[in-house]
């Protein structure tokens, strides 16, 4: 019989970690929602002990989505208590604490004597780290995972050493991570198999597999481990998280779907939901979806080639090994305008994963009559774009109320651009050499800063002249760095919202390093 492999989503930790990818508190209880409508088994909501914001997001997280909600934690008792009050209101809680085994972290991270003099006396050091960690978090709840970070690179006596310690701890699910992308797939499940001959009490947990995509492997070694023994996997949704990403959720859960022939193994997951969450994911973190990833890339089922637009159109079967509807990709859309009502709205959002409050309902009605004013239809990407800028956002620091572009062939770009903020108002006049620089320096000269462009991006939401154009802008400087998304029929418009909100990100990360420094260290 088919044998079923939990899903363990860490788009709302590891994902988020992703340089820029920083998510509101809305947004992440909003991506657990639909993480939950795609009956994931476990949702990794965040590090409690971070910052304050990561803190009350895995709480809320944990008092209103119906799943086993993870909170990760160090192995330190501050991180691991700070994980439970912040999961105790969840029906079904899990602290996730971790400890580090290669010799190249164990060398790096515990450095200091107070470790130990030699190797050996810092890897027993570790160990009863771990022993220590579980077990204060088993008095708090029965549900506990411990990690063995850079697993992949880490002796495999040792491995299975620390392992077999975590697991007398009262570890419930052991995970082996390949922390650094770094291992080939029969590599990796010889790791798995070894650990399962190896340690003599592994039949009493579960084990699991966090694989990262350095070298592009991570679906694959994630397929090679289940083959392994391995019945948890760690993903993200569109493959995000550290440098080059995690095992992407899509990816591995359809090809166990596709590949069922030869991988006896299936999953709890709504692929139909696959689509909606792989877009929310999109949009609130302002990282765009590349045409041709798998699955839910725009090309995924897109036929250019006129012998392979012959064989579909003869059988779908002879160059598609999915339906598009398997993930919710849908070849029938639900086009709305100025004249289409709240109901009509409301139905649509909740067919793309969104649910309103009538409060919530009420503010993005009036920016969709805005946006039907501008467009002849409003497609389901406008929307998705819509939900992303506007509504889940933050209320902002600065607000642009006013832009003035003046250009021409023969003139100097020139922007006025007029910023709120609460009851005060600046007004300042820039030029560029081009209308965006203009709005850009104009912007600085208003708030007296000035911020490097590391990434500027535009695409058009949907197609036609009054498509909805979206832009995503990177910056940095001393005070750190943030990207920010912004939205309208006028390019430049969208570019000038976009400048701001990342400033805007920038100016909250300020407000409270200080203090995710202190918790953190």
């Amino acid at each position: 019989m088919p044998e079923k492999i939990i899903i363990f989503d860490t788009t709302l930790r590891d994902g988020e970690q992703s340089p820029g990818a920083s998510l509101n508190i809305a947004e992440k209880v909003e991506i657990a929602r639909q993480l939950a409508r795609l009956k994931v088994d476990v949702i990794e909501a965040g590090f409690p002990v971070s910052s304050p914001a990561q803190f009350e997001a895995v709480k809320r997280i944990a008092g209103e989505v119906p799943a086993i909600i993870a909170g990760l934690a160090r192995a330190k008792e501050g991180d691991i208590k700070a994980a439970y009050q912040a999961l105790k209101e969840a029906p079904r809680k899990r602290i996730h604490t971790f400890s580090s085994t290669s010799d190249y972290h164990i060398l790096g991270k515990f450095g200091s004597s107070r470790y130990g003099q030699t190797l050996a006396e810092k890897r027993k050091t570790v160990i009863q780290m771990s022993i220590d960690a579980v077990q204060y978090a088993r008095t708090f709840c029965d549900d506990v995972e411990f990690s063995a970070e850079d697993a992949g690179r880490t002796d495999i006596g040792y491995l299975a050493e620390v392992i077999e310690a975590a697991i007398e701890a009262g570890a419930t699910t052991v995970n082996i991570p390949d922390t650094t992308g770094y291992t080939l797939p029969d590599e990796f499940a010889e790791k798995i198999r070894q650990l399962k001959k190896r340690v003599k009490n592994i039949e009493r947990a579960v084990i699991s597999v966090h694989c990262h995509n350095d070298l592009g492997l991570a679906v694959a070694n994630s397929l090679a481990a289940v083959q392994a023994g391995a019945r948890q996997v760690e993903c993200t949704v569109n493959g995000i998280g550290e440098r080059a990403g995690n095992a992407s959720l899509e990816e591995f859960v359809m090809a166990l779907n596709v590949r069922k022939d030869i991988l006896p193994f299936y999953t709890a997951i709504n692929t139909r939901e696959i689509y909606n969450a792989s877009r929310m994911v999109s949009t609130f973190t302002g990282f765009p979806v590349q045409p041709n990833k798998a699955i839910v890339g725009k090309n995924a089922f897109a036929h250019e080639s006129g012998i392979h637009q012959d064989g579909v159109l003869k059988d779908r079967n002879t160059y598609e090994i999915m339906k598009p509807e398997d993930v919710g990709v849908s070849s029938s859309k639900i086009v709305l305008g100025r004249h289409s009502g709240r109901h009509g709205l409301k139905a649509r959002l909740q067919e793309l994963g969104y649910r309103l409050s009538e409060e919530k309902l009420d503010q993005v009605y009036k920016l969709f009559v805005k946006l039907a004013d501008k467009k002849k239809e409003v497609y389901d990407e406008d929307l998705r774009s819509l939900m992303g800028e506007e509504v889940y956002s933050e209320k902002p620091a600065y607000l642009l109320d006013y832009l003035h572009v003046f250009l021409g062939t023969s003139a100097i770009p020139t922007a006025t651009v007029r910023l709120k903020k609460d009851d005060r108002i600046l007004e300042e006049s820039a030029t560029g050499d081009g209308p965006v620089d203009a709005v850009f320096n104009a912007i600085d000269r208003a708030l007296h800063t000035h911020f490097e462009v590391t990434d500027y991006q535009v695409r058009s939401v949907t197609s036609g002249r009054d498509a909805l154009g979206e832009v995503f802008v990177r910056i940095q400087n001393g005070l750190g760095e943030a990207h920010g998304r912004g939205h309208s029929t006028d390019i430049i418009e969208a570019s000038g919202k976009a400048y701001l909100q990342a400033i805007n990100n920038i100016l909250k990360q300020r407000d409270t390093v200080s203090l995710e420094e202190k918790t953190s260290a």
